[in-house]
């Protein structure tokens, strides 16, 4: 056994993967059972118990029922715990379910309504906290002005770096220490564990819609939180209770792509700087939000290892630029989400925005980008096709 800390490249391959060689397989094994078989009354009782509460299975027998356990998911959340230097993580359904989870386990459950949340924020996110749904009360405010904003019933912060969708980069560390005695959660979806540890600056929660750069194929629907124990076990009573449990074949996708995540980032990084710098010297474009090209706080190199894949870009040609642009590209698909093997462009205002209040929602002359595993100048002779048609139909 090495006595050394492993690359997180080298994490990626194997984190999560200690009880194959005992159970005789080299590919993660999927345990689709929705029920187990209890051994006696008492034993399944109090496993059941255990789990319903938050806690661990019972050794022998103690799985119960998948809405509390799965071994697949609890595999996954292992490999993703070790890549973000957590002591545990937890998985869910989708991103929003684990979202709702930190929420209710923070604020509601413990006796306390209020949230602090730092904008920009994924509009999902942005729209779940202001629609007071959960319960909870929230301010939101600018990264400097959260000491100010914390009462003494706040629960929760809330943070995005690198924000969805401009990208701009919020200082983890500062935040941290604003917030004083308040967890910290940090949605880590862009950066993903290879570029940024949340943890690892004071943060409580790294949030992760493990849909994106995690899966990296477009085929699944997650999120999963790292966490230490004890947050953990809020969380999973949280998810017993709701249902919102990973089904085992998403974890078994999810497990596989942390496997190439870090030849995946490493490769649309580099492009995604290639057209961020391209695209800083077209007419049409009038701002680019990226980090490698925009980091007012020198975040890049210091919280971050990278300046990640996705991009956004202001058109001079407002919302009829915007609009030409989406409908322009053959090689990016107008879609939403992230972090796939193929490029995606969306019109945030209009799609993943459009419940923020008006105030705080990006501008209509903003398209994001995220930069696939195409080869980058296919991607610059795609956009420069496409950006030639939104000058024209601007100019009308």
């Amino acid at each position: 056994m090495l006595d050394q800390p492993l690359h997180p490249d080298t994490l990626a391959v194997h984190a999560g993967r200690s009880d194959f060689a005992a159970l005789g397989v080299h590919a993660a094994p999927i345990d689709l059972s929705s029920t187990n078989p209890l051994p006696d009354i008492l034993h399944g009782g109090d496993s059941y118990e255990s789990m319903a509460t938050g806690g661990h299975p019972l050794p022998d027998g103690g799985n119960v029922y998948a809405r509390l356990w799965n071994p697949t998911v609890a595999r996954f959340e292992e490999a993703l715990a070790e890549l973000e230097h957590a002591e545990t993580a937890v998985a869910f359904s989708s991103g929003m379910a684990a979202m709702t989870a930190a929420v209710l386990s923070h604020t509601t459950a413990i006796g306390k309504r209020h949230v602090v949340a730092v904008r920009p924020l994924y509009g999902g996110t942005d729209h779940l906290l202001d629609s007071g749904l959960l319960g909870a009360e929230v301010t939101f405010c600018e990264q400097d002005d959260v000491a100010a904003a914390v009462r003494a019933d706040t629960g929760l912060i809330v943070l995005e770096t690198p924000a969805n969708p401009t990208l701009d980069l919020v200082d983890i560390a500062s935040v941290v220490t604003q917030a004083g005695d308040v967890p910290v959660l940090v949605d880590n979806t862009f950066a993903t564990p290879l570029l940024q540890n949340p943890l690892d600056l004071g943060a409580a929660m790294s949030l992760h819609s493990a849909t994106k750069y995690i899966g990296g194929h477009g085929d699944v629907i997650a999120g999963v939180i790292a966490c230490a124990e004890p947050t953990a076990q809020a969380l999973r009573r949280v998810r017993a209770i709701t249902g919102a449990l990973l089904h085992p074949l998403g974890a078994y996708l999810l497990h596989r792509g942390l496997a190439t995540l870090p030849v995946r980032m490493e490769r649309q990084q580099r492009s995604a700087q290639r057209l961020a710098d391209w695209l800083a010297e077209q007419d049409a474009v009038s701002e680019v939000f990226y980090p490698g090209t925009h980091d007012p706080r020198g975040l890049v190199g210091t919280q971050m290892r990278g300046s990640g894949a996705m991009i956004a870009v202001r058109l001079r040609g407002g919302y009829a630029a915007a609009e030409a642009l989406t409908g322009a590209v053959s090689l990016f698909t107008h879609a939403v989400s992230l972090g796939g093997v193929d490029s995606l462009i969306q019109h945030p205002a209009a799609l993943t925005h459009r419940p923020v209040a008006a105030e705080a929602r990006p501008g209509a002359d903003i398209v994001r980008l995220s930069v696939g595993l195409e080869d980058a100048a296919d991607l610059i002779a795609d956009l420069q096709h496409a950006l030639a048609k939104a000058e024209v139909v601007a100019a009308v």
